[in-house]
């Protein structure tokens, strides 16, 4: 815990205690403070050395059940009431077509991976299910990672675990405006691991983890910008007023890595103007043109500046980033346009960002240490209603990987010629959070790991990842 004190109790002149500031403390619930972690990973015989992989997942959520037959799975020869009302587009891979909402996308198909037989099983909007892979902890994959890994990466400082939400990138946004229903409990909750393991959420709508404890009156801690002026200040008397005098060198890094690597993952400001351009998606529809559709008012055109600052963290040494975009309920009655419009809108969103990234990882060598995963709680029913729309449906749902040392450029499993079920072998949750682990952690090295609580060791280790992927 690093703990910054509220300046209203500060005992010194430059405002802060420096017994508070030097407070560097217990780290989730391995029990490792920051600076003995630090020691830790620089001891080769460390356990640390032999489970945690030099890699990090971007989990992109799509809130509300996104069509498998508009996006990834067209069925392009199905009748017209199954169909994919927008028509499909062709890939870089042979008789490979995605929805004509993706053209991106199809053009680095060879560097992605799209299972057409994975189903969530789900077919409401909990995401308690997807989030955790359906392990016993019910513990999202993030606080999975926060607890095996650590809280913090002890090479920046950065969270292990962190939700990035519109609201991080845009602080005119309400805060909590951009989820569906309860979402945000579910989709990153710790579950039977603790509040230690919570998300750390940038823009200060999460509990802040114990690992990072920053002790500042609410409304600065609101405001982010505020946050990174009281952590420049914070240095400034630390350095020029000798307040680190006689801290052993592992504390010296530790407040070093926490007071520059966090501000700086989290600023944008930092980036090359070309770079956020190329992300950015807030020109691809004004958002007049959806909030005024019931639950799509929760959608933002935010998604590609949260994609980058997703890479920043990965880059940072955070180790799961889950990145939220809603609005994808489109039932195409009174919460999203006719015909799927709803789907037109975001489709393109989601197709522009996330090329966008995968051209950045590539072009910084990072494509096999970050994973990229996008997916929803549901996939819609193979059939249109009467609306134009697709209702809810759990038996197939999309599922798209890239990165992160899997095997890219191919479709794995089938779906049936209406896209109902799988007629290959069917993908649960618990298969993509096998995949996903199997990628973070030497899963062997893992079972030997007797702190690691039984219930979550086995959801780890006894279940298969998918397969071709890994």
């Amino acid at each position: 815990m690093l703990t910054i004190s509220d300046t209203k109790c500060a005992h010194n002149c430059s405002g802060f205690l420096r017994r508070d500031f030097l407070r560097i403390g217990a780290l989730g619930m391995a029990g490792l403070s920051l600076p003995n972690l630090l020691r830790a990973r620089s001891d080769s015989s460390s356990p640390l050395h032999n489970v945690v992989r030099d890699r990090s997942v971007v989990f992109l959520f799509l809130h509300g059940g996104p069509s498998h037959i508009e996006s990834f799975d067209p069925k392009m020869d199905a009748p017209s009431e199954i169909r994919s009302i927008f028509g499909e587009v062709k890939t870089k891979l042979p008789g490979v077509t995605f929805g004509s909402h993706f053209p991106q996308m199809a053009a680095r198909a060879d560097r992605i991976s799209v299972v057409r037989s994975y189903g969530s099983g789900n077919s409401g909007h909990t995401y308690e299910k997807v989030a955790s892979g359906d392990n016993a902890t019910k513990a999202a994959m993030g606080a999975i990672y926060s607890r095996i890994a650590g809280a913090n990466d002890p090479a920046s400082g950065v969270p292990n675990n962190v939700v990035i939400l519109p609201e991080a990138v845009d602080a005119k946004l309400k805060l909590g405006s951009n989820f569906e229903t309860s979402a945000l409990p579910s989709l990153t909750d710790p579950g039977g691991l603790g509040s230690g393991h919570l998300a750390f959420d940038p823009k200060g709508g999460g509990e802040l983890k114990e690992s990072m404890e920053l002790r500042l009156p609410r409304e600065r801690f609101d405001d982010r910008r505020g946050l990174l002026a009281s952590l420049d200040k914070l240095k400034r008397f630390a350095y020029e007023g000798g307040g680190l005098a006689g801290v052993d060198r592992f504390q010296q890094q530790a407040f070093d890595v926490i007071t520059d690597g966090v501000a700086d993952a989290f600023d944008l400001s930092k980036e090359d103007p070309r770079t956020i351009a190329r992300y950015d998606t807030s020109k691809l529809f004004d958002l007049s043109e959806v909030t005024r559709w019931g639950d799509m008012k929760r959608a933002s055109n935010l998604l590609g500046k949260q994609m980058l600052m997703a890479r920043r963290l990965c880059e940072a040494g955070c180790g799961f980033v889950t990145v939220s975009d809603c609005g994808w309920d489109h039932h195409s009655n009174s919460n999203s346009p006719k015909g799927l419009g709803g789907f037109a809108l975001l489709g393109p969103q989601v197709d522009h960002a996330v090329s966008a990234f995968i051209d950045d990882v590539r072009v910084r060598g990072l494509e096999d240490k970050i994973l990229l995963v996008i997916t929803g709680e549901m996939g819609r029913t193979p059939r249109i209603n009467n609306n134009g729309g697709r209702d809810h449906y759990g038996e197939l749902t999309p599922l798209v990987f890239f990165g992160g040392g899997l095997k890219m450029g191919q479709v794995i499993g089938e779906s049936d010629k209406h896209a109902t079920r799988a007629t290959t072998t069917p993908y649960r949750p618990p298969n993509m959070m096998a995949t996903i682990m199997h990628q973070l952690f030497d899963v062997g090295q893992l079972r030997l790991d007797v702190s690691l609580p039984g219930e979550l060791k086995k959801a780890i280790t006894d279940v298969d990842p998918i397969l071709g992927l890994v």
